[in-house]
């Protein structure tokens, strides 16, 4: 129940009820919130064994799509659309394999490249365009 509750919640919920309800009514209120916390959990517990004393051997084949529901939690958009786009082929463009794959090869499609622009020497002022400014 507290699995994503850390410690230093839980330490700013003490502070913030030892203000509100102060020091003498904290005791009983914790307590209270423990009782009701149980009894919260005794129920759950009563429902789930009389479903499955209801419903026998179908209540764990009702179990499976809640737990397929459960691991939506750590779904990640960004490895679904991998999984979904490149499932077949794990490097489509080629672009992990050293030039011996049979994947596309991108540098025929590519023009060449531009030789570097000259340096400019020291103190030498750059060429001004005055259609461009």
């Amino acid at each position: 129940m507290f699995d994503s509750i850390g410690w230093g919640e839980i330490l700013v919920l003490i502070v913030a009820g030892l203000f509100i309800l102060g020091p003498e009514r904290l005791p009983s209120a914790a307590a209270w919130l423990g009782r009701t916390i149980r009894q919260v959990r005794e129920y759950a517990t009563g429902a789930r064994e009389q479903l499955r004393r209801e419903f026998g051997p179908e209540f764990d084949e009702l179990r499976k799509p809640l737990e397929e529901l459960r691991g939506l939690r750590d779904f990640n958009p960004k490895r679904a659309v991998q999984r979904t786009l490149f499932d077949d082929d794990p490097d489509p463009f080629g672009l992990r394999s050293n030039g011996h794959s049979s994947g596309p090869n991108l540098s025929k499609s590519t023009p060449p490249t531009p030789p570097p622009p000259e340096r400019l020497a020291p103190n030498e002022r750059p060429p001004i365009d005055p259609d461009a400014t």
